[in-house]
């Protein structure tokens, strides 16, 4: 593999969260051959301490005088190739907030022979330098970014090396398989015949197991970007009100008057560990008043990406030519669901039993924002209709870079059914093959480019 980056420079950046006034600690990393003595230069240590490997010292890093502290600090030295980067590591652990890191990233910047990092920077060294895999380092960044228990849990399961043994299994197989090709090529007339019938087979048994991981993959991702579930409905239907309900909280404000809602509102929750958006929106009418007619603009908008979109309607009126036309202006590819509201309060529960024939082909759910009847049953559609169920068998999870290489590795192999079909030379099945071990080989880190890893890491956190 290319290294793509000099490691011989030395680089700084901040590996923590940065935010006013939360986290009482902060971290600034610099890696690299000056990383020791470019820490001595700017932090004063009390005493005769040793600098040396896997230690921890006290101290403040100083001004470029030397008259002043900026932040008292603790020291951890890493020497490699026992660190993170597999290079020799310094890390200044000071005071949290915004100012003070920042403070103690520019003293460190100002050393001659430190520069900034670039984002991923410090991951790329740790698999350039052969301390992490490829697939391990992207897990990293899975796990930073993951917003469920779940999520945290395929993260480390691709850490721990899951998605790359589970790979490079499978471009061995096919590996064994171009060679055995590759020699009947060159030496078919030497060697004993090949039953083409079981080399079809073992393509497709990888073939399989690919596509297996592709659609994991999908279902999975579920819990790494969450859904977006949008509640449209006319106004005063009781979205705020279910909104409310499924976040447990009173996130908008709910009253009598139609229109209420002017504005778009989100809430963060999390249902068996799904990540979810929900997006309550103005509800959509005919309006003279300018302010709602932003809300209901930017409702609009929110139907055109949401992936889920609960229509609310007053079970008490039934369903009205209102409702209706609000039902066909959601995009026909999204995934809908009916939620029936005041179920508390409606006289003929019937009124509305010919929606499923009629008009959304959809059955709906009886619910109650007074009494809080009928929430379960939303939560349990909702997870349903998003698959969420599907999650529980999964073990590792392919990121969308290795989800599409495997379904490029996939329809390679799918090629040579063709090729097999047609009864061409061995040399042909080669083709296919070496694509689709090039492809699983990009996964695991063995076919990459310098432009490729750069582009990789380029969307890590700066510090990461």
């Amino acid at each position: 593999m290319t290294k793509s980056l000099p490691t011989d420079e030395t680089i700084a950046a901040i590996a923590t969260a940065v935010a006013a006034g939360e986290g009482g600690i902060a971290i600034v990393r610099i890696s690299g051959a000056a990383a020791l003595s470019a820490c001595k230069s700017i932090v004063s240590v009390p005493g005769s301490k040793s600098w040396h490997s896997h230690s921890i010292l006290y101290g403040h890093v100083m001004n470029e005088e030397g008259t002043k502290r900026i932040d008292e600090v603790l020291v951890m030295v890493m020497k490699g190739p026992r660190s993170f980067t597999g290079e020799d590591i310094v890390e200044i652990h000071c005071h949290g907030g915004m100012i003070s890191v920042q403070r103690v990233l520019e003293r460190v910047l100002s050393h001659p022979q430190i520069r900034r990092a670039i984002p991923g920077e410090f991951s790329q060294r740790a698999v350039i330098n052969g301390r992490l895999n490829l697939t391990q380092a992207e897990s990293i960044s899975e796990l930073i970014h993951a917003r469920s228990n779940q999520a945290a849990q395929l993260a480390m399961a691709g850490l721990d090396g899951g998605i790359q043994k589970r790979i490079a299994k499978l471009r061995d197989i096919l590996l064994d398989q171009l060679s055995e090709l590759e020699a009947r090529v060159d030496f078919e007339d030497e060697l004993p015949t090949l039953d083409g019938s079981q080399v079809l087979k073992t393509l497709t048994d990888v073939q399989s197991e690919l596509k297996q991981l592709i659609n994991d993959a999908f279902t999975a991702s579920l819990l790494q970007q969450g859904l977006k579930v949008a509640l449209i409905g006319a106004p005063n239907v009781g979205k705020s009100s279910l909104l409310n309900r499924l976040s447990r909280r009173e996130r908008a404000i709910v009253t009598d008057l139609p229109g209420t809602t002017r504005d778009v509102l989100e809430s963060e929750i999390v249902i068996e560990g799904v990540p979810i958006t929900l997006l309550d929106t103005a509800g959509i009418r005919a309006t003279a008043n300018p302010i709602e007619k932003l809300g209901i603009a930017k409702s609009q908008e929110v139907l055109m990406c949401a992936d889920i979109v609960l229509v609310v309607f007053d079970l008490s009126k039934g369903w009205t030519k209102q409702d209706e036309a609000l039902f066909q202006q959601i995009p026909k590819n999204t995934s809908k669901l009916l939620i029936a509201n005041k179920v508390d309060i409606a006289s003929d529960p019937k009124l509305t039993s010919q929606i499923s024939s009629k008009n959304a082909n959809e059955t709906y759910i009886a619910f109650s924002a007074l009494t809080g009847e009928g929430v379960q049953d939303v939560i349990d559609g909702l997870l349903t209709l998003c698959g969420a169920h599907d999650i529980q068998g999964i073990e590792i999870a392919l990121n969308e870079r290795q989800r599409d290489l495997a379904a490029r590795a996939a329809s390679a192999l799918d090629r040579t059914n063709t090729v097999a079909t047609q009864k061409l030379p061995w040399d042909f099945w080669t083709i296919d093959l070496r694509e689709a071990i090039q492809c699983l080989g990009e996964i695991t880190g063995n076919e990459l480019t310098e432009i490729l890893l750069d582009r990789i890491f380029s969307r890590f956190c700066i510090g990461k």
